[in-house]
């Protein structure tokens, strides 16, 4: 694959783009050397209203989308669909994904800012879906064959309502993750998997496999990625369950009973995975990735029972004694030192960390997610640690993940 021009990439996407009846859906994420677009992540398709045609755009920033209609306006006349093309086009993001009725085509930006484009032709031409009314920036259809295999749809194709929750929650943290691949692809701190070795994603604690197998599906029928999915849980029954799903669904995916300390794997993972592993369950994934080196690691803490214990065994010292008078806001205040301390932690171990809101409160109080990318060695001294040292020295407490790391 040689690069090319990187505007006469874009112009060439550019055309399939503004064209509604090609259009079936287009995807920028990413970013490029030394630049930072407005949105992690745009997508953009054609809706027809009561107003007419216009182009969506659903924009996302670190928390919440964005969604605009643009007319797409007569021949000859200004067009406010052109002009959002225009203005997005001109953003540097570091990936376009454009799909087209009978293609498919990746766009990456190298670090020259030239482009490599990879055009795929599709088995069979597919319609554009204009409907205004579908679910807004959905990664799967309704009726997808793993959301029903899973129990998140019924048989008939329809989100249980029961299941509204679960399904906001993996569809969100795919989100992230997407977003979080791109960028470390792009910059060349996760390698580019092939064919021959895929790229390997552990999810921790799986329990059903909900983020198991749409990790699976997403990264390698919405992605394109060469990708092999282990889940890791320690009951018996849940690995038996998951592995007869990935049977029925024909889909290759490993699943090892055992603790998330314990579990052994054939070959260290490259991303690891783990939704709302509860209280130190969340430090063991942790430690488990840091002595992998995974190159990437996405953790949804759930609850933060340890350092609230230590919190009420331990003088509060002064000026802070109101954040742990009262339980509600000593719990609350725990929630935000632990994983505080667990970003600081990871930094030390050579991660750079972000802590981020994955889902809206309303779906889950649990709604942090840690995000971090491996980008060099341990640190052995300097500001950060000294910031850390401060910081458990202060309040008088032991991290669990500094004692699974000896730090």
């Amino acid at each position: 694959m040689a690069a090319e021009p990187l505007l006469r990439a874009l112009t060439r996407m550019r055309s399939f783009v503004l064209d509604p009846d090609v259009l079936v859906r287009a995807v920028a994420s990413g970013r490029q050397k030394g630049a930072q677009p407005r949105w992690k992540r745009v997508e953009l398709r054609y809706v027809d209203l009561k107003a007419g045609r216009h182009l969506q755009v659903t924009a996302y920033d670190e928390t919440q989308a964005h969604t605009t209609n643009h007319a797409v306006g007569e021949p000859g006349q200004p067009s406010p669909a052109r002009d959002a093309v225009d203005d997005l086009m001109d953003e540097p993001f570091g990936n376009w994904h454009v799909e087209t009725t009978t293609q498919q085509h990746q766009v990456r930006v190298t670090k020259k800012l030239e482009a490599l484009v990879h055009t795929t032709e599709r088995a069979e031409a597919v319609e554009v879906d204009r409907e205004h009314d579908r679910d807004k920036g959905r990664l799967f259809p309704e009726d997808d064959p793993v959301l029903v295999a899973l129990g998140i749809s019924t048989a008939e194709g329809r989100i249980k309502p029961s299941r509204q929750a679960k399904y906001r929650q993996v569809e969100e943290f795919l989100r992230l993750l997407d977003a979080s691949l791109g960028e470390a692809l792009q910059k060349g701190h996760l390698r580019r998997p092939t064919a021959e070795d895929p790229l390997r994603v552990v999810d921790l604690g799986c329990g059903n496999a909900y983020l198991t197998f749409a990790a699976q599906r997403f990264l390698t029928h919405v992605r394109g990625l060469p990708v092999r999915v282990t889940g890791v849980d320690v009951k018996q029954q849940s690995a038996d369950h998951s592995s007869g799903v990935a049977e029925r669904l024909g889909v290759e995916a490993d699943f090892v009973v055992g603790s998330i300390a314990a579990a052994e794997l054939p070959q260290p993972p490259d991303v690891v995975l783990a939704l709302h592993a509860c209280d130190t369950a969340t430090d063991e994934a942790l430690a488990r990735a840091v002595g992998w080196e995974a190159a990437l690691v996405l953790a949804a803490p759930c609850c933060h029972h340890d350092v609230a214990a230590q919190l009420r065994r331990t003088p509060t010292p002064a000026p802070y004694a109101l954040l742990t008078r009262h339980g509600i806001l000593r719990e609350r205040f725990a929630d935000t030192l632990t994983d505080a301390l667990r970003a600081s932690i990871l930094r030390l171990q050579g991660y750079r960390v972000d802590v981020v809101e994955f889902v809206e409160s309303e779906h889950t109080p649990r709604n942090a997610l840690l995000r971090a990318v491996r980008t060099g060695g341990p640190v052995k001294g300097g500001g950060v640690r000294k910031e850390y040292d401060e910081l458990v020295a202060t309040w008088g407490i032991r991290p669990r993940l500094a004692e699974l790391l000896d730090l």
